[in-house]
């Protein structure tokens, strides 16, 4: 006979007990640049989620006012829910947020307290998380990304050989400096590339929306003489009709979705484009990357994991129609830093961890230094 008391105390063990949230803040190792923005630091969100003496982590990369959302917003509707039910909790957040708004900056938080919520139930389960959600891992590829505008051309070589010594099979930088203001050195700069590159390595671009579509129809035709086969983002990812021009214009594969932070908003983009971005911090965490990812699966598309490639890795393992992760210099040399359970690839591909969760956790001592709030 079950003792009422002991089964009560069980169901409260699975019961998410606390919510903490924290940012920190990581100089770059030299100024970066895209064809539209230009940075010097780069926040990242942590989420940690506990219940029955486990703990779940999550993050985003997102400005520090994402962790007050989690305290203000989202936490209040998430403690004492069931921790073995992170969709329900998913559920919840976004009714929570109506008034706030459901994208951008909400929908990073939103994401990283979902990530710390799939990890905390699969860390009380013991299990995995591709387990969890009942596939096997698969090894997953990965590119090397980065190739900052604000590079010089010796830079560029030695982050390149960097890549190529890894083993990745494909590499990837940022054009359209200068909102497309500097074509000739955009080319310039992929030329290199293409010719340091072996044969065998795909080089990819991203114009981060810096080009009007008839521009970058223009450059596209000059990105493919010179063996692109990836054009991200040719120009934003709002203008459906310039995406679907570029589209039918070269040869190159069109990619976008990186922004995307509900369903509706991939759905728009799965008629324009060769491969849909999904990125998980921005995404709703596992649970808005599954949704995502079914929808393209539906329609015939391929995905691509957006940066954060180590906590993409789980659930991209098991993502059917999974092109690649990027590896993106940035996010990369901050999880050597300041994470623990992460590993390099081999081969040019990660295999997810075996153990319970996502396999990361928070190096809290070097992380402190960082900390803004």
């Amino acid at each position: 006979m079950i003792d009422p008391q002991e089964d009560g105390r069980a169901r409260d063990a699975l019961c998410v007990t606390a919510l903490e949230a924290a940012a920190y803040t990581v100089p770059t190792d030299a100024p970066e640049g895209d064809g539209t923005l230009a940075w010097d630091r780069t926040t990242m969100v942590v989420v940690h989620a506990r219940a029955g003496g486990r703990v779940g982590t999550g993050w985003t990369w997102a400005p520090a006012a994402a962790a007050a959302v989690v305290d203000e917003l989202l936490s209040p509707v998430v403690l004492g829910r069931d921790a073995l039910a992170p969709a329900a909790a998913q559920e919840a957040m976004l009714r929570a947020v109506r008034n706030a708004g459901r994208g951008g900056l909400v929908a990073m938080a939103v994401s990283a307290v979902d990530i710390a919520l799939w990890d905390l139930g699969a860390r009380l389960l013991d299990l995995p998380l591709p387990r969890w959600w009942g596939d096997a891992a698969r090894p997953v590829p990965v590119y090397g990304s980065g190739g900052f505008t604000t590079y010089d051309d010796d830079h560029l070589r030695s982050q390149l050989r960097g890549w190529l010594a890894l083993g990745l099979g494909a590499v990837k930088i940022k054009v359209g400096e200068s909102w497309g203001r500097c074509e000739r050195r955009d080319l310039e700069r992929t030329a290199l590339v293409r010719d340091l590159a072996a044969e065998s390595t795909e080089v990819f671009v991203d114009a981060n929306g810096a080009y009007s579509p008839g521009q970058a129809r223009r450059v596209g035709r000059d990105l493919d003489a010179l063996g692109v086969t990836w054009f991200e983002e040719p120009v934003s990812s709002e203008d459906l009709p310039g995406l679907g021009s570029v589209r039918a214009a070269v040869d190159a594969d069109v990619a976008a979705g990186e922004y995307g932070d509900d369903p509706a908003a991939f759905a728009r983009l799965l008629p324009v484009v060769d491969c849909l971005q999904v990125d998980v911090t921005r995404c709703g965490g596992y649970t808005g990357w599954r949704q995502a990812t079914a929808l393209a699966a539906a329609h015939g598309v391929d995905v691509s994991g957006h940066c954060a490639p180590y906590l993409s890795l789980p659930v991209a393992a098991v993502t059917p129609r999974l092109r690649h992760l990027e590896w993106f210099h940035d996010h990369v040399r901050i999880v050597r830093e300041l994470v623990e359970g992460y590993a390099e690839p081999v081969g040019g591909t990660l295999t997810a961890p075996d153990g319970p969760g996502h396999g990361l956790r928070l190096r809290t001592a070097p992380a402190e230094r960082y900390r803004v709030a």
